[in-house]
């Protein structure tokens, strides 16, 4: 895989855990 590639996979697991912990705990966000 290329670097950008990876940039892109990590940027999606972040947001995607982000999106998750919002569900997870609102009262957080």
């Amino acid at each position: 895989m290329s670097g950008e590639q990876w940039a892109g996979l990590v940027l999606s697991v972040l947001l995607l855990g982000y999106l998750i912990a919002a569900l997870l705990f609102p009262e957080r966000f």
